[in-house]
């Protein structure tokens, strides 16, 4: 994939992310894996995209008022210990079955959605 592409998947993974709130990680995964990433990279990858996008969002959702700033905080902190398990988790993770985990947690995450 060339620069451009990169960019326009960039711009499509900020409208998802900013408009869901999934994160981009949802998006930008699967991407990197259709490219040949094996797992490991692919969601370190992701994550620094997600970072400059979420930055983003983050700007463009405070301006409209749409923060709660101490869930978001104590939410934060608890994901800065849970990520660090989960990195050390996918270490012992093939991208194989890496493939099938992540898809049963998105094709959950879809029916939970689509049945609530």
């Amino acid at each position: 994939m060339n620069w451009l592409t990169l960019l326009i998947a960039g711009a499509g993974t900020g409208i998802g992310a900013s408009f869901t709130g999934l994160g981009g990680g949802f998006f930008v995964v699967p991407l990197l894996l259709l490219l040949d990433y094996d797992a490991q990279k692919a969601v370190g990858t992701s994550f620094m995209a997600i970072l400059i996008i979420s930055a983003s969002a983050l700007f463009a959702h405070g301006r409209l008022a749409n923060v709660d700033f101490k869930t978001g905080i104590l939410l934060g902190i608890g994901g800065i210990i849970g990520a660090q398990v989960g990195a050390q988790l996918l270490e012992h993770v093939s991208t194989g079955q890496f493939r099938k985990i992540f898809s049963l947690v998105l094709l959950g995450l879809a029916c939970y959605l689509f049945f609530k």
